[in-house]
């Protein structure tokens, strides 16, 4: 049910992003108040991706995210590897919306980086390993092979340079 959920507004987000621009005028820009409610719950969310508790939250900031004419992310699975859709995790769509709202707080947290999409990109990939590793915290029989790589980056601190191989693809 929760990945029914989860997917649903994965494809909100998608339908959502690409329409932004024809309904930026249905509502004004974000405020201070919502941006640092969308913030809390990305950091939240890193913490504790599979909390039913916070399931409300994660909604309202994926549809205000869709909904916000002022703030725009740019999602690349590439930069958590190559085999990021090739192949079955049952928690991957969790790691989706984290990766998508670990940029957007990125975003709101440095915005005279908003235009670096290298920096974004790896704030919200290591939002989505900081995700992955709750998970796998959780649940130890969860680990995934596809993000072996890019979690030994992160421990190197090389995220950033796998990061910015990945996202070549994307642009």
């Amino acid at each position: 049910m929760k990945t029914r959920i989860i997917v649903t507004w994965l494809m909100m987000l998608t339908i959502g992003l690409c329409g932004a621009a024809q309904n930026s005028s249905a509502r004004g820009p974000s405020t201070p108040e919502e941006r640092a409610r969308a913030v809390a719950i990305a950091h939240k969310l890193e913490a504790a991706p599979l909390d039913d508790s916070l399931t409300s939250e994660r909604e309202w900031a994926l549809k205000w995210l869709i909904e916000v004419p002022d703030l725009t992310v740019s999602l690349c699975t590439d930069i958590l590897g190559k085999d990021f859709f090739k192949t079955k995790y049952k928690y991957r769509s969790n790691l989706v919306v984290q990766l998508t709202l670990s940029s957007a707080a990125f975003i709101i947290e440095h915005p005279d980086q908003a235009g670096d999409k290298v920096a974004v990109y790896t704030a919200g990939a290591d939002g989505a390993l900081k995700a992955y590793a709750a998970i796998v915290k959780d649940n130890p029989k969860a680990t995934w092979k596809t993000l072996d790589e890019p979690m030994e980056k992160k421990g190197q601190g090389q995220l950033a340079d796998f990061v910015r191989e990945n996202s070549r693809s994307c642009q």
